[in-house]
C-alpha cells in the first residue's frame, strides 16, 4: 500500500484536446454501443491539471471557456481518474486537482477526456505510484473511449469503442481553425440522433445521406460489424499532405449534430467560402474544424471568421500526450 505522496509541492500536468479528422459509426450494438473507427490527431489547444497532495479527493474547475455546466463531484471524469488510480493501487490518501479548461466543453473535442488523462498522469507522480505506461492505458480505457488517446497524443487509430489505439505515422504539421459554439452538445444524444436517422432512412428506403450511412469512402455496408479508417486519411497524413487530407474528412456524427443544430451549416459554408480546405464538425460536435493550406491561410481563416462574429481560434497538430510541465 502507498501511504505518502512522492511529490508534496504537487504536480502540473498538460493534456491536448483532439479532432476526429476521420470518424465512421458501425450499426447499434447489443450492449447499446457502437463500433467506430478514428483518426485522431491530438492539437495544441490544453487543459492544465494541478494536484495537490490532501487528505481527501477535491475538485476545483476555472477556465478560459465556460465551466459553469461542469461538474466538480464524481460525475467528472477528472475526479473518476483520481479515484481509480487510488483504487488500483492502494493508495489511501487523496488530492486536491485544478483543472484549468481551454477545450470547449461538451464540444467534441474530448476535453473532459483529457482532464482525466491529465489527472492519471499527475496523481501517479504525486502519488509515487508508478504503475507504468501500459496500465494507465489500461485504466484510461475503463473511463472512457478517448481517454486513452489523450494520454497518447500524436495521431493514432482507434478501432472498437475509439480505445483500440495504434499509433498512424504523420508528418509535417497540419493548420486548424476550430470554430467554438455557444452551448454543448450531448454525445448521447448525437448516437441518439444518429440512430434515428438511420433508422429513418432505412424504412423509407433511401439510405444516400451522411446521416445514415457508414462512409461513402469505404465502398462497405452499414452491416458490416467492424468500420474502418479509409486508407486514403493514412495516406495523407503520413505524407504530410494537407490537400490530401482534405479530401478524406469525414464525420458520420455530423448529419446527427447537423440536425440538433442546424446553425451549425452556416459556419461549415462560410468556411468553404473563406479558403478552407475542408470543415466538419468535430466529433459529436458543435465544435467545428477547418483544414487550412498553411499557417499564413489558417491566420487569414481565423480573422475572417472572427469578423463575422464566430469564436475562432488556430490550432495546430499532431502534439504530444498528456506530459508533466
Amino acid at each position: 500500500m502507498v501511504t505518502a505522496p512522492l511529490r508534496s509541492d504537487g504536480v502540473r500536468v498538460r493534456a491536448p484536446g483532439k479532432l476526429n479528422v476521420f470518424f465512421e459509426v458501425g450499426p447499434l450494438l447489443d450492449d447499446g454501443y457502437h463500433a467506430v473507427a478514428s483518426a485522431y490527431q491530438a492539437v495544441s489547444l490544453f487543459e492544465d491539471v494541478w494536484a495537490v497532495a490532501a487528505d481527501d479527493f477535491r475538485l476545483d474547475v476555472t477556465g478560459s471557456v465556460d465551466v459553469s455546466a461542469v461538474p466538480v463531484d464524481d460525475r467528472n471524469l477528472a475526479l473518476r481518474a483520481a479515484r481509480i488510480l487510488a483504487q488500483h493501487t492502494g493508495f489511501d490518501g487523496g488530492v486536491h486537482l485544478t483543472v484549468d479548461k481551454h477545450v470547449p466543453v461538451a464540444g467534441g473535442m474530448g476535453g473532459g477526456s483529457a482532464d482525466a488523462a491529465a489527472v492519471l498522469v499527475a496523481c501517479d507522480a504525486l502519488w509515487g505510484t508508478e504503475v507504468g505506461s501500459a496500465e494507465l492505458h489500461r485504466l484510461a480505457a475503463r473511463l472512457g473511449a478517448d481517454v486513452p488517446f489523450a494520454l497518447m497524443g500524436g495521431t493514432a487509430v482507434g478501432l472498437g469503442r475509439g480505445d483500440r489505439l495504434s499509433p498512424a505515422l504523420a508528418t509535417g504539421r497540419f493548420e486548424w481553425v476550430i470554430v467554438l459554439s455557444n452551448g454543448g452538445l450531448s454525445t448521447p444524444a448525437v448516437y441518439r440522433e444518429l440512430d434515428r436517422l438511420r433508422s429513418g432512412a432505412a424504412m423509407s428506403g433511401h439510405p444516400s445521406t451522411g446521416a445514415i450511412r457508414l462512409s461513402g469512402r469505404t465502398g462497405r455496408s452499414q452491416d458490416d460489424a467492424d468500420p474502418l479508417v479509409a486508407p486514403g486519411v493514412l495516406h495523407a497524413l503520413r505524407a504530410g499532405d494537407a490537400h490530401a487530407l482534405a479530401g478524406h474528412l469525414h464525420n458520420d456524427l455530423q448529419e446527427a449534430a447537423l440536425s440538433l443544430r442546424p446553425d451549425l451549416r452556416g459556419v461549415l459554408d462560410l468556411g468553404d467560402r473563406s479558403g478552407a480546405l475542408a470543415g466538419l464538425v468535430s466529433g459529436s460536435g458543435p465544435t467545428v474544424a477547418f483544414l487550412s493550406e498553411d499557417l499564413e491561410s489558417a491566420l487569414e481563416l481565423q480573422v475572417t471568421l472572427s469578423a463575422a462574429g464566430y469564436t475562432a481560434l488556430h490550432v495546430h497538430g499532431p502534439v504530444p500526450g498528456a506530459r508533466l510541465i
